[in-house]
Formats: C-alpha cells, sequence, structure tokens
C-alpha cells in the first residue's frame, strides 16, 4: 500500500513503532481506555515513555482522556482511549456481481455501508466506474470530514498479488489477468489504495487482536465461488508467490466435471453444482470435506464460514461441516455477516497504524525508540 501520508489526525504522531503499539492497545481497550500503568504492562515500555507517547497521541487527535479509574488506595489513575472518529477507511468488496461498500472509523466500526450491483466481466472500464461512483455517493452520504479518509481497501477475487496490486488470471474472468487495479483504483479515487484477495480480507477482519491474537483458523467462502483465508501463528498467510487460500482448486473427483480455473473435480465445482442443484446438504458435506483436508494439512485451530451462500442457511451449512471434522476443531459462521470481506477490506488501511497487527507484521511503520 502507498504511504497514506499525513492527512486528517496527524500520523506523525506514529512515527515510532512504540507508539503505534499503544495505539493499538487503546483500540483493543475499547471506549473505556486503558491507564498509562496497563499501556506501559501491556507494551513492555517505560511509564515514561508512555507518557511521552500519550501525549503526542492527545495532541494530534487519535486519543483523549476517558476519565479515571476507581482507587485502590492511591491517587486515582486517569485512562486514555482512542479517538474513533479521528480517522476513516474506505473498504471495498468486489465480487463477480456486487460491490459492496463501507466506511470504518479507526476502531474498526462501520459507519457507512452500500451494495450494488457489479458485473466484474465487463472489463476494467465499467468496473472502475461503478466502484468509484459508489464510494463518492457512500462519501457523500457519511459526510466525514474528507481530511480524516486514510484510504481505500480493496479485496478482489483471486489470484492476485497483494504487494504489486496486480491481478492475475481470475478464475472465470482470465481478461483481468495483469490488471494494476490497485494504482487504477488510487488514480479514479484519488486515495491511497491497498488491494488484496477477497478471503485475505475477510481473515484479517476476523482475526484476534490484543491478548487473543495469535493461533490459526480458517475462513471458508462459500459465494459465486469457494476460497479460503489462512491465519496461522496470528498473520494472514498469503504463500511465497501469493497463492496461497485457493481452497476451492483442490481436486476431490478425478476426471470430475470442469471447474471454470480449467481443471475437472474441483471441490469449487462440485460445491457450486450442489447448491445450484438446491442439495444443500450435500454442498455442505462437500465443504466439509475440504475444510477436513485443510485441518488435517496444518493443523488449525477452529473454522468460520461466510459468503453469501453460507449465510442464506448458516445453521445447514455449520452442522455439515461439523458432521465431518473432528469434534476438537469448533466450526462458526462469521459475526460480521456480508460485510466481512469489505469490513477486512477496510481493515487493510487502518492495520498498519496499530503496530504488529494480523497479517500485516508491522508493514509500514518504521521502527524506532522512545
Amino acid at each position: 500500500m502507498r504511504n497514506v501520508g499525513n492527512r486528517g489526525a496527524n500520523l506523525s504522531a506514529l512515527r515510532d513503532h512504540n507508539a503505534a503499539v499503544v495505539l493499538g492497545l487503546l483500540r483493543d481497550a475499547g471506549p473505556e481506555g486503558a491507564s498509562r500503568a496497563e499501556l506501559a504492562a501491556a507494551a513492555g515500555l517505560t511509564p515514561q515513555a508512555v507518557s511521552k507517547i500519550s501525549a503526542r497521541l492527545k495532541e494530534a487527535g487519535l486519543a483523549a482522556g476517558a476519565g479515571r479509574r476507581a482507587s485502590t488506595g492511591g491517587k486515582p489513575a486517569t485512562a486514555l482511549s482512542l479517538v474513533p472518529d479521528a480517522a476513516h477507511a474506505v473498504g471495498l468488496h468486489l465480487d463477480r456481481d456486487t460491490v459492496t461498500t463501507v466506511l470504518a472509523d479507526l476502531s474498526g466500526t462501520v459507519v457507512a455501508a452500500r451494495t450494488a450491483p457489479l458485473a466484474f466481466g465487463a472489463g476494467a472500464g465499467p468496473v472502475l466506474d461503478t466502484v468509484t461512483a459508489e464510494v463518492r455517493t457512500l462519501l457523500a452520504d457519511a459526510g466525514p470530514d474528507p481530511a480524516t479518509v486514510l484510504g481505500a481497501g480493496a479485496a478482489a477475487p483471486g489470484p492476485l498479488d497483494h504487494r504489486t496490486g496486480v491481478l492475475h488470471r481470475v478464475t472465470g474472468f482470465p481478461e483481468w489477468d495483469g490488471f494494476p487495479l490497485r494504482d487504477a483504483l488510487g488514480e479514479r479515487l484519488a486515495l491511497p489504495v491497498a488491494l488484496d484477495k477477497d478471503t485475505n480480507a475477510a481473515a484479517l477482519a476476523l482475526a484476534p487482536r490484543g491478548p487473543r491474537a495469535g493461533g490459526s483458523f480458517a475462513y471458508l467462502h462459500l459465494g459465486t465461488g469457494l476460497g479460503a483465508g489462512l491465519v496461522l501463528g496470528g498473520a494472514v498467510h498469503r504463500g511465497a508467490r501469493t497463492g496461497a487460500g485457493e481452497f476451492g482448486h483442490q481436486v476431490l473427483q478425478l476426471d470430475g466435471p470442469p471447474c471454470r480455473c480449467g481443471d475437472r473435480g474441483c471441490l469449487e465445482a462440485l460445491c457450486l453444482a450442489a447448491v445450484a442443484g438446491g442439495d444443500t446438504a450435500r454442498a455442505a458435506r462437500l465443504l466439509g470435506v475440504g475444510a477436513a483436508n485443510l485441518v488435517r494439512l496444518l493443523d488449525i485451530d477452529h473454522v468460520v464460514l461466510g459468503g453469501r451462500t453460507v449465510l442464506a442457511a448458516p445453521d445447514a451449512y455449520a452442522a455439515g461441516v461439523r458432521a465431518v471434522l473432528p469434534p476438537s476443531v469448533p466450526v462458526a459462521v462469521t459475526p460480521a455477516g456480508d460485510r466481512t470481506v469489505a469490513t477486512g477490506a477496510a481493515e487493510l488501511v487502518l492495520a498498519p497504524l496499530f503496530g504488529a497487527s494480523p497479517g500485516q507484521k508491522d508493514e509500514g511503520l518504521p521502527r524506532g525508540t522512545d
């Protein structure tokens, strides 16, 4: 992602890693905030360092006082909390037939959202026109101070290279191969843009933060296609060539029905055929078989299901997948509903502001001392 620069809130207050970590701790603390002593203990910093960082964050408008803690015998400690509306990010989910646009504040809370038809196969021009119009309408309706909008995160079908912002041969839409979607969107929107695969964005949205960070899970997305977002060791796993998570293209049936990827018998082709035939139980079982393969291969902790097809019958899909997985592996449906991917896309912009956020690993944040 290109540098978000110095828009709105004074992001120079985050000029070092420690300040970003403290801001991340304030985000995790929620509206009640945290005292300087609590921040120092959690960040492994001295109280003096936290005091300096806190002063900078308050001066920049990123943090504010949140009242005093109850006294435990001494002077009551003053709590500090995040100022959510100090900054915003746009999140875009470019699906094959719809575009979902959200505006998230600094806490990651969605404050406005829109969904509109999108013909991904119509080509770059019409797609960029639709997305640009949706973002402009969203911002006009929500009315944030334009200076607080740090950038836009875009989540699109894969495969793609999130580092260069270039699409590869998107399954079913090979004409997008080599298209620089990130830069094209940035030019249209006049905003810095980050790009990632839709399932990776969803995984980033669902990855635990703060004390619960770490561990591993798979997000399985069944909608117009089938893919996975993988979080391993607390970070989104994209693979050395950014191709991890093509979950739907594991072959389950030799010489089976043709898949849009050019192979035969892929899980995606089998699953979508069951969905088209109205056989939800079979689709759920197929999804479970694929999930079981993934669990056995990577020894992941739990599975999260999402996508419009799953959300249309969440209990049936969860039950079908649970029936195949080992009892020790929990299965849940995404709590973020049909905005999971778009919310994660906004997180592509926000996460680097908060230190070692899941899947970002300090990207874009120079290290320093305080």
